[in-house]
């Protein structure tokens, strides 16, 4: 498995190296917000000199409810992403529900990502893996940081080592997510670079009719812990209004609290990154 994965010259992924963010909305609500969402992460990383990729789901299919907001769908989407890529120069990623979809979404994408409630699903393991892009990982909600070996092994079979594994919570009782720190280490042992989905980490699964509820107030907390423990990537998702976004505003960051939020985390990752490991053995 590859300890570094590259995307270009400028954007790798290694616990080692520079933190990369991935940051945007959680669903494609429209153009015009894609486009002011990326505008903000491209002038505010540039500036701080964080590698970026721009994220945004095409289609949320795990929902609550059968009237939620699920996005404007694969081709729709994938229109929008390639509009930000092009405008922007950015690379970006998205999230593939559907075995049919990752052939078309890597036309597009940089990045594909599985998500956590189907980790483990063979089929569509084997099609992301066919796709041929760098493939991020969500750890399910139900898995053991050890349990990811087996999906690494599972990619690497099909084809594809470029496997990045993203923590994103574990279920603790109900409507409750827990981050363990311990698990980090963990999975960098297993060979991939890590990455923190920490406004998905804030969620409380369920909680609402429609969406989950969501904890944002503590985003800045979580992050410097996770990325504390020398992690490739920060995830995130973020809002010019998060109270009236159509997919789990309560758990995204207000998007004009994004730059004092990057410029905190990537002070907490430049100091630990610049401190020797310990053997307490």
């Amino acid at each position: 498995m590859a300890e570094t994965v590259s995307l270009s010259d400028s954007i790798s992924f290694s616990n080692d190296g520079p933190l990369v963010l991935m940051a945007g909305i959680n669903v494609l609500e429209s153009e015009d917000l894609a486009f002011e969402v990326a505008e903000t992460m491209v002038e505010v990383t540039g500036r701080l000199g964080v590698p970026y990729v721009f994220k945004a789901s095409f289609d949320k299919a795990n929902r609550s409810s059968i009237h939620s907001f699920r996005g404007p769908g694969l081709e729709k989407g994938l229109e929008i992403l390639a509009a930000v890529k092009a405008k922007f120069g950015v690379p970006v990623i998205s999230d593939v529900h559907e075995p049919f979809q990752a052939k078309p979404a890597a036309e597009v994408c940089d990045i594909l990502q599985l998500p956590a409630f189907l980790c483990r699903q063979t089929d569509l393991v084997k099609s992301l893996a066919r796709a041929g892009t760098v493939i991020q990982v969500k750890k399910g909600q139900f898995l053991a940081p050890d349990d990811m070996r087996h999906i690494l092994t599972k990619f690497a079979e099909c084809g594809n080592e470029r496997i990045l594994l993203c923590e994103r919570g574990v279920s603790f009782g109900y409507h409750n997510l827990v981050v363990d720190m311990l698990g980090f280490g963990v999975m960098k042992n297993l060979g991939a670079p890590v990455v923190f989905d920490v406004t998905h980490s804030l969620q409380v699964p369920g909680g609402r009719e429609s969406s989950s509820g969501g904890r944002r107030e503590a985003a800045l907390q979580l992050a410097k812990a996770g990325v504390s423990q020398k992690i490739a990537g920060l995830f995130l998702e973020t809002h010019p209004n998060p109270d009236k976004a159509l997919c789990d505003g309560p758990s995204a960051l207000p998007l004009s609290a994004f730059e004092p939020f990057l410029q905190q985390v990537i002070e907490v990752d430049r100091l630990v990154k610049g401190q020797p490991d310990l053997d307490l053995s």
